[in-house]
């Protein structure tokens, strides 16, 4: 079924159009991605699809049955609503009735009159009726898996991070087939990352998506369009599929491009001649020749690899000894009331937010950094990455221990959202601020006008103010002002949002040539394992252990461990129900003294059914493993993983709630 259709559509930027004659279409099921440098119009285009922006030419047409769900990349929310008031905004007729049903089943628990119980058993029809049980608890699935467990919390109190999983999981609950989601990944750490990746390529909801991390796009899609010169190109398959197909293109171009030098270099002796013009074919053959020399060349991507003449870094370079810190639980509350540089609470605001209980966020730390390290910051948002990088680069006091930074040793730390005191600047003008060249390891110099160039300003925008640049072409701007400083010890804090792939590539290679330490913190799971060879892994009690190896590596050894773990608690609650069946008849019937709530009976029911239908896909699943079809055992396999989750989950609440029936 058609879902959605776009024709001819156009839409003009700042000084010239940003596409134009954009036509095409998406079908239940498709998993797209738009990729493209930044400021080709990606966001504009998700936007204008989403009704949005209004196009200045052409049509998008959504199939009204389809329903739209729109993610952008910086959610709009009102801080005083509760994560359930947001969450379940949506006008959804379904979610209308799981919400009033909720709603009747909280006030049945403190009275049950005759007109409530009238009400449920209407609205008891109309889940049955609906299929509502099985929605719902897809509902509750998505919230548990995306650690969205205290609805009641305020908007306001939330961390940037849960701020965008509640976002995303209010456009995951709506009962929509169209997603469009704008840089899903951004602000969400690698372990939601890895479970959205395998949601999407799960559901059979269409998708159209703009991101720049690699591992999702070759595990979500299966189109990419392309966005350049104004224009949109579809590559069929993933991301992966697409480089190939670049590298294909460049090829037959290159073949094309030498074999017309080689008819021109004849037909320029020719016009050289000065052949007379009079006759048809000779008209003919001149203007075919010009043609030829003023046809439009393919822009190729910009690949460089160089190493810069970095400083040098002295024997001691930065210990951490014994580092201690602790936040109030309501951190997000107390931040807001104001903080002071070492993390105390300010005229006592805050208190409210629950200052006197402190939370660990790191504990009893040490770490000694050696020369050319590169080492990655791993852990669930909320563990702390940002406040170690700010404790090394002494934006923030720790508690307890001490932080010796070496004589030598030069930071140049990326934050997340860097200020600009002067947007009047130009872009040369505050890349030159850093310094006007760059050393290379070859004795080679850069010009800070070359540099820029090589992370993709060039020409005219170098003379750009610095407020006519879009959010990620600033915050690349700073990146490079940075690098132009020429520092021996990089601390980069999410530099992946909000950059294109290009920009990504050209960090990496910059990196990989850079001769100093490396402290950097990313979501982006490729780039990680691109640029650091070691991991500080952050826990949620506030220790810090470390991991030799890939990002990609360690998360294949968390799912092993999470597997092992999953096997053992099953044993151990088998050993323990075996027990429970075993335990004297008196502590049964005390037991059964407690019956369940209207919302827990009605839960019980649905779980019955669930557990039928998992069991049921379970079969299945097994049959495509078994199949030797490689494409349908793999996508099984992985489906099998979360259905044998939920299948856990399932059971051990139905026995729960078995226990009082």
């Amino acid at each position: 079924m058609n879902l959605l259709s776009i024709n001819n559509l156009s839409k003009i930027g700042r000084e010239e159009p940003l596409f134009t004659g954009v036509t095409f279409g998406l079908d239940e099921g498709d998993k797209a991605a738009l990729i493209g440098r930044n400021g080709t119009g990606k966001s504009t285009l998700l936007n204008t699809v989403a009704g949005l922006l209004v196009p200045d030419e052409g049509t998008v047409v959504i199939n009204k049955e389809a329903g739209l769900s729109f993610l952008p990349q910086n959610p709009l929310f009102n801080p005083d609503d509760t994560i359930e008031a947001h969450i379940f905004k949506s006008s959804s007729p379904k979610l209308n009735i799981i919400r009033e049903y909720d709603k009747l089943c909280a006030q049945m628990e403190s009275a049950a009159s005759d007109s409530l119980r009238a009400k449920f058993d209407d609205l008891n029809f109309k889940m049955e009726e609906g299929g509502l049980w099985n929605y719902r608890q897809q509902i509750e699935s998505v919230l548990s898996m995306l650690g969205i467990n205290d609805l009641s919390r305020k908007m306001g109190e939330l961390s940037g991070g849960m701020a965008k999983k509640v976002s995303l999981a209010q456009v995951l609950v709506e009962d929509t087939k169209l997603l469009l989601l704008d840089e899903p990944t951004n602000h969400l750490d690698i372990t939601t990352i890895y479970w959205l990746q395998n949601y999407l390529a799960q559901t059979k909801r269409a998708v159209l998506m703009v991101t720049h991390d690699r591992y999702f796009l070759d595990a979500v899609c299966n189109n990419i369009y392309e966005i350049a010169n104004g224009g949109v190109k579809l590559y069929k398959g993933n991301y992966s599929t697409y480089l190939e197909k670049k590298q294909t293109e460049l090829e037959v171009y290159k073949n094309t491009e030498r074999r017309i030098e080689s008819v021109l270099r004849v037909e320029r002796d020719w016009l050289m001649r000065g052949p007379c013009a009079r006759g048809t074919k000779a008209k003919a053959r001149i203007q075919h020749d010009m043609a030829l020399i003023n046809r439009e060349k393919l822009k190729e991507e910009k690949g460089f690899a160089f190493e810069v003449a970095g400083r040098r870094l002295g024997g001691k370079i930065l210990e951490l000894k014994d580092i201690c810190k602790d936040f109030p639980k309501g951190y997000a509350v107390a931040k807001k009331a104001g903080l002071s540089k070492n993390g105390a609470c300010k005229n006592g605001a805050g208190k409210d937010a629950g200052a006197q209980n402190a939370a660990p966020v790191l504990k009893d730390f040490s770490f000694t950094f050696n020369k050319g390290q590169k080492i990655g910051v791993f852990g669930n948002n909320g563990t702390g990455k940002s406040t170690l990088l700010n404790i090394i680069t002494g934006e923030l006091l720790p508690d307890k221990g001490s932080v010796t930074v070496g004589e030598n040793t030069v930071f140049a730390y990326y934050k997340q959202n860097p200020v600009f005191a002067d947007l009047d600047m130009t872009v040369l003008e505050y890349a030159k601020e850093a310094a006007e060249v760059m050393q290379m390891n070859d004795g080679t110099t850069l010009s800070a006008s070359q540099f820029l160039d090589r992370f993709g300003f060039e020409g005219k925008v170098q003379y750009s103010p610095v407020g006519t640049l879009s959010g990620g072409e600033r915050k690349r701007l700073f990146l490079v002002r940075l690098l132009l400083s020429n520092p021996n010890f990089l601390i980069l804090d999410e530099p992946t949002n909000d950059f294109d792939i290009f920009t990504m590539n050209i960090l990496e290679q910059f990196l990989s040539g850079f001769s100093g330490c490396l402290l950097v913190v990313s979501h982006d799971r490729y780039f990680m394992d691109k640029v650091a060879d070691t991991l500080l892994v952050l826990e949620s009690d506030g220790s810090v252990s470390g991991y030799v190896g890939k990002c990609s590596e360690y998360i294949q050894y968390m799912e092993l461990k999470a597997k092992e773990d999953a096997e053992k608690k099953k044993e151990a609650s088998s050993s323990a129900s075996l027990q429970g069946v075993q335990a004297s008849d008196t502590s049964v019937t005390l037991q059964k003294k407690k019956k369940l709530s209207y919302k827990e009976q009605k839960e019980f029911e649905g779980l019955e059914v669930r557990i039928a239908e998992l069991e049921d896909e379970q079969k299945k699943l097994e049959e495509d493993m078994a199949s030797g079809d490689y494409e349908k055992a793999s996508v099984a396999g992985n489906r099998y993983k979360e259905v044998e989750e939920e299948l856990e989950k399932s059971y051990s609440r139905w026995e729960e709630l078995a226990a009082f029936v």
